[in-house]
């Protein structure tokens, strides 16, 4: 029978949304995931933080400083992005090749769940990721995500996250 470890951590991070940064930003999620021992969430992880802080930049209306949020309880790594836009975002039906349009099909699609809500000041949108409890060496395995089709994966609501302080760029 296997260990079910039971951590709770959590990085929170203010930041401006803009194009230059996003480089940074995925080097301080990686290195946050290295030091959690999640390598095998990296790339998807990554990938989509950096698509929902794209959807900050291109459609929040005015401000557009967020927070993002990781938090991993041992069964899985959550990610969010909170803003001071109160409008939800939809995912849309964006074909393969479009240039724009297809980020949170992108999230669904390399996540376990997702979703959005509104929150006191603007939005939170967040997506999960299932990750395995450490084997006998100290790594965590990602679990695949579910087969089902994105138009099929409806987001889920959960509580929005504690918002620690926040670490500044």
């Amino acid at each position: 029978m296997g260990v079910v470890v039971e951590v709770n951590r959590q990085y929170t991070l203010d930041l401006e949304a803009a194009p230059e940064r996003v480089p940074q930003i995925r080097r301080i999620v990686a290195a946050h995931l290295r030091y959690w021992k999640l390598e095998c969430l990296i790339q998807p992880v990554s990938l989509g933080v950096c698509e929902l802080l794209t959807n900050v930049f291109r459609h929040a209306e005015g401000d557009k400083r967020c927070t993002l949020e990781l938090r991993w309880t041992g069964r899985r790594l959550t990610a969010a992005v909170l803003d001071r836009d109160p409008r939800l975002p939809v995912l849309g039906g964006g074909e393969p090749l479009e240039a724009r349009g297809r980020g949170l099909a992108m999230v669904a699609s390399l996540s376990d769940s997702w979703g959005t809500h509104p929150t006191a000041d603007g939005k939170v949108v967040w997506f999960t990721v299932r990750a395995e409890a450490p084997d006998a060496q100290g790594l965590v395995r990602r679990r695949p995500p579910r087969a089902l089709p994105v138009a099929k994966r409806p987001p889920v609501a959960v509580a929005p996250l504690a918002t620690l302080e926040p670490a500044r760029l």
